[in-house]
């Protein structure tokens, strides 16, 4: 390959457009084990992480920004999604984690009350149960933007639930889309044991904590890559003034 066919080539991976997205980590706790996250494996020929082990998640969709939730975001979770983000995003993240969350997994994450306004069509599935989607309970916790030269890049915020925050059964993964196979709750000291992506062990790492007990964390851990430069931040709801 020549010079200018390789440089045409770094240019197009570069600009590739980041897009907002969000994951949800389910935590089930034991009285007597260790916690358990829900995983499920992305499939062999997907453009993006094929064959890991993921949380469910995905890139924010436009009618998420028009559903309304039916209870709000804590408030240190509301004020670190809004930080280094445009304005009155953090509820339509939430709103895109429990869509995904229903689609990948088949779980409701929500409250039992009639839908209020249009249903956006990606929605409707959701909707026909009877739930509305709420931001309580959901802690956010982590945050990662995809480096360059990926072929697809996201800006992901990951929230952290607790099973039994659940509306439907944490075994019950008939309602599934066919995204993620072999969709199962594993025990945290396991998870380790299968192909992940790095990020995700990253994530693992900083939330290990936190599965053992319920809350907001003290900061959210932002992975930031960048053209320039990777950091490692901490969003703690206001302008950062130094990395840690």
């Amino acid at each position: 390959m020549g010079k200018e066919a390789a440089r045409v080539l770094d240019k197009a991976a570069r600009d590739v457009p980041v897009r907002n997205a969000a994951t949800v980590i389910v935590v089930r706790r034991s009285g007597t084990g260790a916690p358990s996250v829900l995983m499920g494996q992305r499939g062999a020929k997907a453009a993006f992480m094929p064959n890991k082990f993921v949380f469910p998640g995905g890139a924010l969709d436009d009618a998420d920004a028009k559903v309304a939730l039916a209870g709000p975001l804590g408030a240190p979770c509301a004020e670190r999604l809004g930080e280094d983000a445009p304005p009155g995003l953090g509820p339509a993240l939430a709103a895109a984690a429990i869509r995904e969350l229903w689609e990948e997994t088949g779980l409701i994450l929500g409250t039992q009350a009639p839908w209020q306004g249009p249903c956006p069509d990606t929605w409707r599935s959701y909707a026909a149960t009877g739930h509305r989607p709420t931001g309580e309970g959901l802690h956010f916790v982590f945050r990662a933007l995809t480096p360059p030269g990926r072929p697809r890049r996201f800006d992901a915020r990951f929230f952290l639930v607790d099973a039994g925050a659940l509306a439907s059964d944490p075994d019950d993964f008939s309602r599934a889309e066919d995204e993620l196979s072999h969709l199962q709750w594993i025990p945290l000291p396991e998870v380790r044991n299968f192909d992940l992506p790095f990020i995700t062990e990253v994530v693992l790492a900083e939330i290990a904590a936190l599965a053992q007990q319920p809350g907001p964390p003290p900061s959210v851990p932002y992975f930031r890559n960048s053209d320039e430069e990777s950091l490692f931040l901490r969003l703690r709801g206001h302008t950062p003034r130094s990395e840690d």
